[in-house]
């Protein structure tokens, strides 16, 4: 049932809400990208070179730990190896979550098309931040060039997000409690490990309370509206956002409830990451507890929701900060975290931009086969009034 459509209450468009989408107005939708001033370019780019030189620099120093390029060449090339190919696996469960929420049997998204969208949304969510707005605009850009609805594209993306993040609140909650309580090894205190929990589970409950709005809510305040005056219509229109959080979620919930193994997916991506900050441990030194390094790792990530690129600065800086609050070593934890870092946000880059340049000629070619039905259907009533006159 997963791999065809989904019967879950409002993914499918609804067209007496969303009127289907032209062929034209498919074809000629634009790219996304990002249109920047030369000062917002000049700021970033300061930005950026303030940021890597004071994570591989600066801090190093304040933490005795001398040059850091100099010790990141020291580490264990084994372990640095392993991390690039946790991270590779990382990467590889992305693109099966992907394709287990969008790709239907009849789609025109290939193995190679999913790649290139998921690889194209590195670089999308360098751009942008709060936790990669670009890289979810690149891809829904690119599904709905595939000819998937607008609607259900929005429906799927808030589903695909929702199995995403269910596995990153989860990890908060039973880490969290596992280290406050002391079932896991680690310690930790209060703040960083019971608070990260109850905020997991209000998160949770937040977005769980979406799937219990009627499927048709927008209809039935717009029924309202037509008799109660213009505050009901606009309220029925500030609830089409909503609505369309609760389709994504109770589709979450059928996908979860089909028990298709490639929802595992999620897990991969989050479980390989963390493994690659592991790696890094090994390779300058002793690691910690893997439910330290999981733990931090989560509340290192919560920095991705500042307004920098991509989290940088504040990842490192937030992932640093938890494993002092967990008592590691600050010069190890640093060593380990940038060289993370440099694997998992750098090195992806190179591929990513690649991918995004394939991305551009694929659309371009479904653009081209979108255009020769339509070119069809439009010199068909000419044709067919010629043979008549005849």
């Amino acid at each position: 049932m997963v791999r065809g459509e989904l019967s879950a209450v409002g993914d499918k468009p609804d067209e007496r809400e969303e009127p289907r989408t032209p062929r034209t107005a498919i074809v000629a939708e634009p790219m996304p990208r990002v249109l920047l001033t030369r000062r917002q370019v000049v700021a970033s780019l300061l930005f950026v070179l303030f940021s890597v030189g004071f994570l591989y620099f600066v801090l190093p120093r304040l933490t005795g730990l001398g040059t850091t390029v100099h010790r990141l060449q020291s580490g264990d090339s084994w372990w640095i190896a392993a991390g690039v190919l946790l991270e590779a696996l990382s990467f590889a469960g992305y693109i099966v979550l992907f394709r287990a929420v969008f790709v239907t049997s009849a789609g025109r998204i290939g193995w190679r098309a999913s790649y290139q969208i998921t690889m194209a949304g590195v670089i999308a969510t360098r751009l942008f931040a709060a936790a990669g707005a670009g890289g979810i605009a690149l891809t829904a850009w690119a599904l709905r060039r595939s000819g998937m609805e607008p609607r259900l594209v929005a429906c799927r993306m808030v589903a695909f997000m929702v199995l995403l993040y269910v596995v990153y609140a989860g990890s908060l909650f039973v880490d969290g409690i596992g280290l406050g309580v002391g079932l896991f090894p680690g310690g930790g205190s209060f703040a960083i490990t019971i608070v990260p929990a109850i905020i997991a589970v209000l998160l949770v409950a937040i977005v769980g309370s979406f799937a219990m709005l009627p499927a048709d809510i927008v209809r039935r305040l717009e029924r309202r509206a037509a008799s109660s005056g213009r505050l009901a219509h606009w309220v029925a229109r500030a609830a089409t956002v909503p609505a369309l959080a609760a389709s994504g979620v109770r589709t979450a919930i059928e996908l979860t409830r089909s028990r298709d193994p490639r929802l595992l997916g999620a897990l991969a991506w989050w479980g390989f990451d963390i493994s690659v900050l592991w790696a890094m441990f090994h390779a300058f030194g002793s690691p910690p507890p893997f439910t330290v390094i999981w733990m931090a790792y989560f509340v290192g990530m919560l920095a991705n929701l500042l307004p920098l690129p991509g989290g940088l600065g504040g990842v490192e800086g937030g992932m640093i900060g938890a494993f002092a609050a967990f008592g590691v070593d600050v010069n190890l934890a640093v060593l380990a975290v940038l060289s993370y870092r440099a694997i998992s946000f750098w090195l992806p880059s190179i591929p990513g931009a690649v991918a995004y340049l394939q991305l551009r000629r694929t659309v371009a070619r479904w653009r081209e086969e979108q255009a020769v039905p339509a070119r069809a259907e439009a010199h068909a009533p000419t044709t067919a009034g010629a043979l008549q006159s005849s």
